[in-house]
């Protein structure tokens, strides 16, 4: 299962966080991120993925 949640993180970060943790705050950190710039959304959500 995280090999989907991380392929979700590459191609739409803010999927790949909801799959993790839900609407909870890094959600809506992440999608701040991304729209902010596309990269610091990749690297939030990979690393939400990667330390839950």
């Amino acid at each position: 299962m995280d090999l989907i949640r991380l392929v979700a993180a590459i191609f739409l970060p803010p999927l790949g966080v909801f799959l993790q943790v839900g609407l909870g705050k890094d959600f809506w950190i992440n999608i701040l991120l991304t729209f902010l710039g596309y990269i610091p959304g990749i690297v939030h959500a990979v690393w939400i993925i990667a330390k839950k």
